[in-house]
């Protein structure tokens, strides 16, 4: 299964490449498919690679969604 995950730009590093945070994991991805990143810009991230920007509010939403599926799994 692929998943495409949201995540908050905290630092850009240059070289197209940028530190996210992905609810709490701090990771270095590639940001060279998404134009005029800024911090705080939240973008959706498949293999290490941001695909594309999102709105914070459609990404609170999926990571509402995620958070709550892991719940669910976790009560079985």
């Amino acid at each position: 299964m692929c998943l495409a995950i949201p995540a908050k730009v905290t630092e850009l590093l240059g070289d197209d490449m940028a530190r996210i945070d992905m609810d709490g994991v701090s990771k270095v991805i590639n940001v060279a498919l998404v134009e005029d990143l800024s911090l705080g810009d939240f973008v959706v991230v498949h293999v290490g690679y941001a695909l594309s920007r999102i709105d914070p509010e459609e990404a609170e939403l999926t990571l509402s969604l995620l958070r709550e599926a892991a719940l669910v799994g976790n009560a079985s």
